[in-house]
């Protein structure tokens, strides 16, 4: 079942199709989300970078701790940290953090590493004021920001809710007080939410489109194959009946298909022809052979009651005209086959002058042409237009045999009466006698012309009669030269 169901093309464009979509809308999905978390983690860096960098900026300008105005901040987690690893100091509501480096949350936390010996809680206090011992009148030194900015990605926990952060770092270095680091926070949750809710979306609306893509493709294919259905149904009708004059339905479209039906029906056409001229090949053929074959009959039946009457040569003239009817019939079998006429290379005006030898009345001028094919089907051709031509012949026939460009061109002409211009190419069909008041005999049986010609054809070459300089016919061979 699933061998028929794909071996539909119906089936496998519509699954090709929905796999090309499918593909292209995971590949665009993915890339949507991408960007879109990008763009969401640069804003929430840029405001994380903006909020350290101010706090670090008035941290330099050696404002006390608590009077930094980005630790007031309710939703913003900000923490400064000493280059030994400790809090200073830390927005009033942040309870729990990770992804600073710190070990705690806010000065003086439990488990961290802000208590120490009595110097270093001095120098804690110091630092909690934001001074370093100095004199009150005295103006603070003054720190330098560093310009870079490093970003992390963590969470903290404000008034009991944890959240995920995207952490900037802006380094402050005092002369006399050390290096400080100065965190701060900007919330993840717009780029969980918009992601989360984009990734929803294309869950939901990636198969219904794919559904679509398949429903549309499988109905446009149907509706463009429906007319090779019917040419399908049509051909297996006429294969049924054997009816060759039928023809399959042709589109009104100019497509494909339409062209299709079109050589469809000129295929028919042609088999049709092919068919037809077969049959009177062969009607024609048993015709021809029962003259001879009731004539040889009726001798030989004779001769068995009369001895004294038997007819040998009548019968000897019967029996080689069917042997050469029957040759006639099998080289024309052949070239219906499709045999092939072979590359051999001779000389056509020595083959022409070969076949001309001991005719009476036969004149030949001939040039050295070399041609390629068959010299036997070739000669066959030369013996039925000399025959051809030595029958309808007062007194003389001529041959010649040129060059002409890349043709070689064989000229038999004849000084009779000629053929009438009107069947110049009916005279060229099988079994046709233009003469039929003349005897079987003299006539032949209306198969060497046909013979010639289509042995022409299969050496790439012509064969077409026309009127002789001294009133009777023409007929022009042409082949191709051999190179």
């Amino acid at each position: 079942m699933t061998r028929r169901w794909f071996g539909s093309v119906r089936s496998r464009a519509t699954l090709a199709a929905t796999l090309v979509v499918a593909v292209a809308l995971l590949a665009a999905g993915a890339a949507v989300l991408l960007s879109l978390r990008s763009d969401l983690t640069g804003q929430a860096e840029s405001e994380a970078a903006s909020a350290a960098r101010a706090v670090a900026v008035e941290l330099s300008d050696g404002r006390p701790y608590d009077k930094l105005t980005g630790l007031d901040e309710d939703d913003r987690p900000v923490q400064i940290v000493d280059e030994r690893g400790r809090v200073v100091a830390a927005s009033e509501d942040l309870e729990r953090v990770t992804g600073t480096g710190a070990d705690t949350a806010r000065p003086g936390d439990p488990g961290g590493r802000a208590g120490g010996d009595a110097d270093d809680d001095a120098d804690d206090s110091d630092d909690a004021n934001g001074s370093d011992g100095q004199d009150d009148d005295d103006p603070a030194p003054r720190g330098e920001v560093d310009s870079d900015t490093d970003f992390s990605t963590g969470t903290a926990t404000i008034d009991g809710t944890t959240a995920d952060y995207r952490f900037a770092a802006v380094e402050v270095e005092f002369e006399d007080r050390g290096k400080f680091t100065v965190y701060a926070g900007a919330p993840l949750a717009a780029e969980r939410s918009a992601v989360g809710t984009a990734t929803t979306a294309m869950l939901i609306g990636f198969p219904l489109l794919l559904a679509v893509v398949a429903g549309a493709t499988w109905l446009v294919t149907r509706r463009a194959l429906s007319p090779v259905e019917g040419i399908q149904r049509e051909m297996a009708a006429i294969t049924a009946s054997e009816d060759l004059a039928r023809r399959v339905p042709v589109p009104a479209t100019q497509d494909e298909v339409a062209r299709l039906a079109l050589t469809t029906n000129e295929t028919l056409a042609a088999l049709e022809s092919s068919v037809e001229r077969q049959r009177r090949f062969v009607a024609d053929a048993s015709h021809e052979l029962r003259s001879p074959i009731a004539s040889l009959r009726t001798q030989l039946e004779v001769g068995a009651a009369h001895p004294e009457l038997l007819d040998l040569d009548g019968a000897v003239t019967d029996t080689v005209r069917l042997q050469t009817l029957a040759a006639d019939l099998l080289l024309l079998a052949r070239l219906d086959a499709g045999e092939r006429p072979g590359d051999a290379r001779f000389d056509l005006g020595a083959l022409a002058r070969e076949h001309a030898e001991g005719r009476a009345g036969v004149t030949v001028t001939a040039d050295e042409v070399p041609v390629a094919g068959s010299r036997a089907q070739v000669g066959r051709v030369l013996t039925n237009l000399l025959d051809n031509a030595r029958r309808h012949a007062r007194s003389a026939v001529t041959v010649g045999v040129r060059a002409e460009g890349e043709w070689a061109v064989v000229a038999v002409a004849d000084d009779g009466d000629g053929v009438p211009e009107a069947d110049r190419e009916r005279i060229f069909e099988r079994f046709v006698r233009l003469d039929e008041a003349r005897s079987r005999d003299d006539g032949g049986a209306g198969l060497g012309l046909a013979i010639a010609r289509d042995v022409a054809v299969r050496h790439g070459g012509t064969l077409a009669v026309g009127r002789a300089p001294a009133g009777g016919a023409l007929f022009e061979l042409r082949l191709p030269r051999a190179q």
